[in-house]
């Protein structure tokens, strides 16, 4: 067996340690470096517990230890009576200025929303800053569950200046495709990202317990004039989305 498990295993230097403990950290990271590498693609089907105890010298038991391990971090999802899976990821990158239609056609994953409310209101003091509008000010609300077919992913609240969307009920799926249907697509955005944790709302909406790992991402997006067009906290599964960045040496 040449599998993408076995070169990292034996590149780590296993072969039969004398204690479990090791084989189990070491084949679990195996794994999980094969995963981050791209060597197993999402999706993927891991060989059975049997073959790699056999191919690694292993015993079962250290198998399904690590395995389980990585279940739980989300890596891997077990599927009854079909074996284990490399979990499906989305890879976000922070170098273009995406809406999460454009990311998830990207990846050939059909997106999909549920409005929770799609309203027209007065600007809220932290709205107010974020789009540089005047107290009294109207704005559009949307707040949307985005899923990859029935798979819920994300949690947005996005708020646009009533100025620029009239009617908010003209967004069916994408905003950024509206906004540019409207000339009004933003040119450049701020983002802040950290980890959260779900509380019980949030969690029931994405369909994980309580307490569950996101990434919460504030965007504030700007046309090529200088105007504030969009400003979304948005939460993502932390399960589903790796973010990346390109970074480059200080000139």
């Amino acid at each position: 067996m040449n599998h993408p498990i076995l070169q990292e295993y034996r590149h780590k230097g296993g072969r039969a340690p004398a204690r479990v403990g090791h084989a189990y950290l070491r084949l679990r990271q195996s794994i999980q470096q094969a995963i981050e590498t791209g060597a197993l693609e999402s999706g993927q089907p891991l060989p059975s517990e049997r073959d790699l105890a056999a191919q690694l010298s292993l015993s079962r038991v250290t198998v399904r230890k690590a395995i389980a391990g990585l279940v739980e971090d989300g890596l891997l999802i077990q599927r009854h009576g079909a074996g284990t899976y490399v979990a499906e990821r989305i890879v976000k990158s922070f170098s273009k200025l995406t809406g999460f239609t454009d990311d998830l056609r990207a990846r050939g994953l059909k997106p999909r929303v549920e409005f929770l409310d799609r309203s027209v209101g007065e600007v809220t003091p932290e709205e107010a800053l974020a789009l540089n509008l005047s107290p009294g000010a109207r704005v559009v609300r949307l707040r949307r569950l985005r899923f990859a077919a029935d798979k819920p992913l994300a949690l947005e609240d996005t708020a646009v200046p009533h100025t620029i969307l009239k009617d908010p009920k003209i967004v069916k799926l994408s905003l950024y495709a509206v906004l540019e249907k409207l000339g009004c697509r933003p040119t450049r955005a701020l983002q802040r990202l950290r980890a959260v944790a779900l509380d019980a709302a949030q969690a029931r909406l994405l369909a994980l317990p309580a307490g569950s790992p996101a990434l919460s991402i504030e965007r504030r997006a700007f046309l090529e004039d200088g105007r504030a067009v969009e400003f979304t906290r948005s939460l993502y599964r932390g399960d589903a989305y790796d973010f990346v960045a390109e970074l480059q040496e200080a000139s």
